[in-house]
């Protein structure tokens, strides 16, 4: 008895921290110390389990928090930033696929021993396996896309949505079938079922789509968590998972709304792509080219300027070189800020985390219903490797992939500067018409170079 109340003493310590930690993760100036406070709940809870149930000495512990830390750490210093949407879709997967197992496996003991599952095992177990192998083979495909492994062409396969309706048909019949006749082969039939509608359900979603995806994933993690909790009778897993599902869902709403579109949209999938061919040929020769000279000089006259960063931010890991612009420009008076939007990138918060990195002040970023109305007034936007979320076709053409999407409204100030290594389409594949309006100009360069050339021309006038 004291053993328990000891455990359960372990599990409240691990639930404040969890709570302390999400709230610091709220806000970007708070969000390492968040982390850290997660981590130690964590760890106090995995103490708890592991020590209250005898399964270990302090020896062994100590030796598997060094060797994970030490996993962990190296991660953290190899996966660059462009790679960090693609490591928290595998992360949400292997959360899945760890829940979906422990919950099969217990309800495997049960059913061993000859013994009736009660019943909120039965239905948190089945929950927690179905709810996990979703998000486990969900998140593959998510990785796989996100990766660039998985052709563009399979997303939109002829009958898509039909393959959707008869994999989800065919997962509620085998959770009929286990829920009434639990057994072995009932159990791992409901967890192939479900693992199969995961990846089906995922495969047509828009890439411009994948950050909002990767957020819902997030969210069935912790719910497939939680559930898994109910099965072991463990409070912390409870409390845990419920704190990742409800803060996911609660993102996972903002990021639809943010997008105007609602969930099931982007989850049934976006209109064909309707592209025709890539670079130049798209654009016809109608754009006008420029060079760090000429940028220099125009924001030498430059009272206002707005950066919009993208995803060629991250893969050309230039958020210093827009730092250091940026600086340069405040010390000569030009007002600076960076405009936001919130599905930038591949993941929530990409580009803030970006920008954190180069240590820009939290209060010069301003997300897009701050920063659109502004853009009128703005001397010179430069957009920095940004494609879909400047696209003006989000708002003129009602058949494109992306029509409906909330865009940066850039083409409003009076210069556009575009920083891209070549005219391709972005994640969405469709073409940019901004790349052609008269007030635009595209300077074609690897970001970062772009942006210290454009440094070193600002100093030199």
């Amino acid at each position: 008895m004291e053993r328990v109340a000891l455990m359960n003493l372990h599990y409240l310590a691990a639930s404040a921290f969890f709570i302390v930690g999400v709230k610091g993760l709220s806000h970007p100036r708070t969000a390492v110390r968040g982390n850290l406070m997660a981590g130690i709940g964590m760890l106090i809870a995995c103490f708890a389990v592991l020590m209250g149930q005898h399964a270990v000495d302090l020896g062994v512990l100590a030796l598997c928090v060094a060797v994970g830390s030490a996993i962990g750490g190296g991660m953290a210093l190899r996966v660059r930033m462009t790679g960090m949407p693609q490591l928290v879709a595998v992360f949400n997967g292997f959360g899945g696929a760890a829940s979906a197992l422990v919950a099969a496996a217990a309800m495997m003991e049960v059913m061993t021993s000859s013994a009736t599952i009660g019943t909120q095992m039965l239905v948190a177990g089945i929950a927690s396996a179905v709810i996990g192998a979703v998000t486990f083979t969900g998140s593959l495909v998510a990785f796989g896309k996100l990766a660039q492994l998985l052709p563009r062409g399979v997303t939109r396969a002829l009958g898509r949505r039909q393959l959707t309706v008869i994999a989800g048909l065919t997962c509620v019949a085998t959770i009929a079938w286990a829920a009434t006749s639990p057994s072995t082969v009932s159990v791992w039939s409901m967890v192939a079922a479900a693992s199969l509608f995961g990846i089906v359900a995922v495969m047509p979603v828009g890439g411009a789509d994948m950050p909002v995806v990767i957020s819902l994933l997030n969210s069935y993690s912790g719910l497939a968590a939680a559930a898994t909790g109910f099965v072991l009778g463990n409070n912390a897993l409870i409390i845990a998972g419920s704190l990742v599902g409800a803060s996911g869902a609660i993102l996972t709403t903002i990021m639809c709304r943010a997008m105007n579109r609602s969930l099931v949209s982007v989850l049934i999938g976006g209109k064909t792509v309707s592209a025709t061919g890539e670079g130049e040929d798209i654009y016809e020769g109608n754009i006008t080219r420029t060079s760090a000279d000429e940028v220099a000089m125009l924001l030498d006259a430059a009272q206002r300027v707005v950066i919009v960063p993208g995803y060629g931010m991250a893969v050309a890991q230039a958020q210093h070189a827009a730092s250091n612009l940026a600086q340069l420009l405040n010390e000569r008076g030009v007002e600076v800020e960076y405009g936001i939007h919130p599905v930038a990138g591949r993941m929530p918060g990409h580009m803030n985390v970006l920008l954190a990195e180069a240590d820009v002040p939290y209060d010069v970023l301003r997300d897009m219903d701050q920063i659109n109305p502004t853009f009128a007034q703005t001397d010179i936007a430069i957009v920095i490797g940004a494609n879909d979320v400047v696209n003006p076709l989000a708002q003129q053409d009602p058949n494109s992939p992306i029509a409906g999407m909330p865009i940066l409204e850039v083409g409003r100030a009076r210069t556009v500067v575009v920083i891209k290594r070549s005219l391709s389409p972005g994640f969405a594949g469709v073409p940019n018409p901004l790349f052609t309006a008269d007030n635009t100009l595209m300077l074609f360069d690897d970001g970062r170079k772009a942006l210290q050339d454009l440094v070193t021309a600002t100093k030199g006038n």
